[in-house]
C-alpha cells in the first residue's frame, strides 16, 4: 500500500522534519499528532510495551492521518524488523547504533540483492499482491530509512566510519544517554561534552550528504529548539508522548496549587 516515504522526501528538499516518540500505543495521539502538523512518529518497541499487534494498527493510523511511522526497535532482529517492514513501517530507528549493528540492519531491511529481507507478497506493504515485485522491492530498498540512535561516547569517536556506510541516512544523537556515558549525566547542549559530539556528528554527516536528528526533551524550549537547527539538524524528536501529557498534566496540577496558595 505506502511504499513512499515523506520524511526522506521533506529531507531531500531541505524542510526542517520534526515528530515524537510515541509510547502510549494509543491511535488517537498519532492523529492529534497529525492534526497538529508533526512529519512522523516513532513507535518505541525497545521501552514501552508495544507490541506487533499494536503497531499494525498505529502503522494504519498514521497512513490515513498523513503522518509517517518509523519504529524503534529493541535491537537488530531481522525477524521483528522484516514484520514492521511488512506492516508499512517507513524506517527502523537502531539503539546503542555500532558498526555490527548498523550493517546488520540496512542487510535487515532491504531485499535482494541488496540485502536479505524475505519476500512474500502477501502484505500490507506489498498491497497483498504486487504484479510487479521486482519494481515494488527495488522502490522499497530506496525509500527505507535506517536511523542509528547514537548513546555512547566510543561510537561518537569511532563515528566517522558509520557516517561513511552505505545505506545509512539519519542519525540520531540520543543526548540523555550520551550525556551518562561520557560521565555527566543530564547534560544539554549548554554543556561542552555534548555540544562537541553534536558539532562532529553534525559535521562528518553533512561531508556523506546524510542527516542528524537529536531530541529537545519534553520541555518545549523554542528557543533550545532554534539553537539545536542552528548548529545543523534536521529532524528533531520532541520526547515521548507520554512525557509531554506528564509535564502537561504537572502545569495543570501547578495551577491549582497557584490558586490555592493564592486563597
Amino acid at each position: 500500500m505506502h511504499t513512499d516515504n515523506q520524511v526522506r522526501r521533506k529531507l531531500e528538499r531541505g524542510e526542517l522534519v520534526m515528530g515524537m516518540m510515541h509510547f502510549t500505543g494509543s491511535p488517537m495521539l498519532v492523529e492529534v499528532m497529525a492534526c497538529a502538523n508533526l512529519d512522523f512518529f516513532i513507535i518505541d518497541m525497545e521501552h514501552s510495551p508495544i507490541d506487533l499487534g499494536l503497531a499494525a494498527h498505529l502503522v494504519r493510523t498514521g497512513d490515513a492521518a498523513g503522518i509517517t511511522p518509523l519504529a524503534r526497535v529493541p535491537e537488530v532482529d531481522p525477524g521483528l524488523i522484516k514484520k514492521l517492514l511488512n506492516l508499512g513501517v517507513r524506517g527502523i530507528v537502531v539503539p546503542h547504533a555500532t558498526r555490527e549493528s548498523c550493517e546488520a540492519a540496512v542487510r535487515a531491511v532491504r531485499y535482494a540483492p541488496e540485502g536479505t529481507r524475505g519476500s512474500c507478497p502477501a502484505v500490507r506493504q506489498a498491497a497483498y499482491g504486487q504484479s510487479d515485485w521486482q519494481a515494488f522491492t527495488e522502490q522499497a530498498n530506496r525509500e527505507v530509512l535506517v536511523i542509528p540512535l547514537l548513546e555512547e561516547s566510543e561510537v561518537i569517536d569511532d563515528f566517522e566510519a558509520l557516517a561513511a556506510m552505505p545505506g545509512l541516512d539519519v542519525f540520531f544523537l540520543g543526548t540523555f544517554d550520551f550525556s551518562v556515558s561520557a560521565g555527566v549525566p543530564g547534560a544539554g547542549l549548554d554543556h561542552p561534552v555534548v555540544a562537541a559530539a553534536l558539532e562532529r556528528v553534525v559535521t562528518l554527516a553533512r561531508a556523506h550528504g546524510k542527516y542528524v536528528m537529536t531530541t529537545v526533551g519534553d520541555n518545549i524550549d523554542t528557543d533550545y529548539a532554534r539553537e539545536i537547527l542552528a548548529r545543523g539538524v534536521r529532524m528533531i524528536s520532541y520526547s515521548a508522548d507520554a512525557l509531554v501529557f506528564r509535564r502537561a498534566c504537572r502545569d495543570i496540577a501547578g495551577l491549582k496549587v497557584m490558586a490555592s496558595e493564592a486563597a
